[in-house]
């Protein structure tokens, strides 16, 4: 059995829904159990409707004319999707009266999105003759915490496989959605049904996860920012877990977590060219001659300097630190010590400035935005020698200045913060040199 993972851009038109049908068909010997996106350019519009309804605009005929038209063009039942969209209209027109849109009702809101795409695409199946059931995650198992927004996973006890065994047909499940023990429908965060896909892969011990998306695999770089990019046909968990944490847009950074678990092989795949054989992402892999796999990056990094005399030899210092940073729920990326200064990065800059006030307690802190960070990600960084020093030298003659260098605990990856001005210049002179 297998996972197919499709994506937004290869659900957003009617052809493009005929092509997952063909891949579909194709494939139908090896079981597959489909873990679907919204249609793409639908959870943006449902965000923005959660932003724009408390204060009285609460307009969803956009969402519903669109989904009516995916109906018309695949000669589907107007009226199909009528009940999810009256359940979200009631929505929309409650968050209107309150004037407040809640973490639970904005999760509520966004599921619209995944529940209205599984019960079309098991419709067109169907009327194709290839028998499906559209599958809501939350009513066969996937449970959460009730961190609406940023939801995480509460380990399968086996509920999932037993109510799974009793779909009829190809099972077509909402990716993104789970729910809390109280039984309020939570989302896993953006681009979370890459996840949900690995998490049913656990589940039901698929023999491959594919992620279905609208690029031939991972590449060596982001192709918006690097002409020349090339796909990599061949990676290892540890890897694809830096990439995708680091910046990569192909994959969800929890994705590979319960792969890894049951070593499943994880498979990036064109929609649109499927007949390419991607990216697969394995345990381990034999090395090549290239240290290097592929350079990644990520915008708008904040630099926050902490700098303390009390710090010194003091052994629970840094556990205080991210006592607070655990508090505030900012994730720290790479972390730079002396002896008495740390400094760290962060991206969601929204809960920034709590947790640096409270940091204030420890020492004087300050806070440098506009920065971007750049991870050089490759297992043979482990057993080359000199990569690091490739990597500062190719900056040094491209004239970026580094402010952060770290390289991680499993040496498949060195890590680099440097002004966002210099982002371009910094990743095409990288992927050049070693590409």
């Amino acid at each position: 059995m297998i996972i197919m993972k499709f994506g937004g851009t290869s659900l957003g038109t009617a052809e493009s829904i005929q092509n997952v049908l063909r891949i579909v068909r194709d494939r139908v010997d090896l079981d597959p159990v489909l873990v679907v996106s919204a249609h793409a350019g639908v959870t943006d519009s449902l965000v923005e409707l959660g932003r724009t309804a408390p204060s009285g605009d609460a307009d969803v005929s956009k969402i519903e004319d669109f989904h009516r038209r995916l109906l018309e063009d695949l000669d589907l039942p107007a009226d199909l999707l009528d009940e999810q969209h009256g359940e979200m209209a009631d929505l929309v027109r409650g968050i209107k009266l309150v004037s407040e849109a809640s973490p639970r009702t904005r999760d509520l809101l966004l599921s619209f999105g995944e529940r209205c795409s599984s019960r079309l695409l098991a419709a067109y199946f169907n009327q194709q003759g290839l028998p499906a059931q559209a599958v809501d995650a939350f009513e066969v198992g996937l449970r959460t915490d009730n961190n609406f927004g940023r939801a995480r996973p509460i380990a399968d006890d086996g509920r999932i496989v037993e109510n799974m065994v009793k779909i009829e047909g190809i099972p077509i499940v909402t990716g993104f959605l789970g729910c809390d023990p109280d039984g309020n429908i939570t989302t896993l965060g953006r681009n979370g049904s890459d996840f949900s896909a690995a998490l049913f892969g656990n589940a039901l011990d698929a023999s491959e996860i594919q992620i279905w998306t609208d690029v031939d695999g991972v590449m060596t770089a982001d192709p918006r920012l690097v002409e020349g990019t090339q796909p990599i046909p061949i990676m290892s968990f540890g890897e694809a877990s830096e990439l995708a944490y680091y910046g990569g847009k192909v994959l969800h950074p929890a994705t590979i977590l319960p792969a890894i678990d049951k070593s499943i092989p994880v498979r990036v795949l064109n929609t649109h060219n499927a007949d390419n054989p991607g990216t697969v992402i394995l345990p381990e892999y034999e090395e090549s001659n290239s240290p290097v796999r592929a350079v990644v990056h990520k915008n708008d990094i904040h630099l926050i300097n902490l700098v303390s005399p009390p710090m010194l030899q003091q052994h629970g210092f840094l556990a205080e630190v991210f006592r607070i940073a655990e508090v505030h729920e900012v994730d720290v990326d790479l972390v730079a010590t002396s002896e008495v200064s740390i400094t760290m990065t962060a991206d969601r800059a929204d809960h920034l400035p709590a947790f640096c006030e409270e940091l204030g307690e420890l020492g004087d802190v300050s806070i440098e935005p506009g920065h971007a960070m750049i991870c050089v990600v490759g297992q043979g960084i482990a057993s080359h020698h000199g990569v690091a020093a490739q990597v500062l030298g190719t900056l040094a003659d491209a004239g970026v200045r580094v402010r952060v260098i770290s390289q991680g605990a499993i040496k498949v990856n060195i890590g680099l913060v440097i002004q966002e001005v210099d982002l371009r210049k910094a990743v095409n002179a990288l992927h050049a040199h070693f590409f």
